[in-house]
């Protein structure tokens, strides 16, 4: 049960003076609370496969810092599978940030720009980002068809596979940019020109 606040530290504070907006205690004198609900829709596909990627990742490091420091034995093919871990998780979560508009991004300039103007930038930046990630994707695959079956220094498994992942990625960014892109000129503006409006649907 929470304790109830005296009545003299009660007076003193904002919430309890008259003309306050927004009242943090209840009329019984006592702090109530109420959580948010939980939203599963704001997720995608991509969000659940590297949250798995991830989970992964902290299983194999939590079995290296057990057989090293408590097995005094450590494993060997831990750290290089870890290391791939993270590259996936990486790659994987870059789709997370550009369905969401997360990325690192500067607005400062559209500040100072006309609306027009800021539009085409948005517009462009949006084309340039497209680009990138397509061109990144069909590296990637020409990288995989070059690496054959080239195997991993510890592991006896293709180093295809890490490429694999981020080859992923790219994609998923390059289909993801493409969403966005179509989301910001139907709706008229972006992220770049409005910093408030938060793109974090599918």
């Amino acid at each position: 049960m929470p304790a109830e606040i005296p009545r003299s530290a009660r007076d003193d504070t904002p919430a309890s003076k008259p003309g306050a907006e927004e009242h943090v205690l209840g009329e019984d004198g006592r702090f109530h609370v109420a959580d948010e609900a939980v939203r599963l829709s704001v997720y995608a596909w991509e969000d659940w496969g590297t949250l798995a990627v991830f989970w992964i990742l902290a299983v194999v490091v939590f079995y290296q810092v057990f057989t090293r420091y408590v097995m005094n034995d450590a494993a060997g093919w831990t750290e290089e599978i870890a290391r791939y871990l993270l590259i996936a998780v990486t790659f994987l979560g870059g789709a997370m940030a550009v369905r969401r508009g997360t990325h690192i991004q500067v607005d400062f300039v559209y500040r100072f720009l006309p609306p027009a103007a800021g539009r085409v930038m948005s517009t462009f930046v949006d084309a340039v980002r497209i680009a990138f990630f397509g061109y990144a994707a069909w590296l990637t695959w020409l990288l995989i068809d070059r690496i054959g079956t080239q195997r991993m220094a510890v592991v006896e498994l293709p180093i295809g596979l890490v490429f694999g992942a981020m080859l992923i990625g790219f994609a998923l960014m390059f289909g993801r940019s493409l969403q966005v892109a179509w989301r910001h000129w139907r709706q008229g503006y972006s992220a770049l020109e409005r910093p408030e409006f938060t793109g974090d649907k599918p």
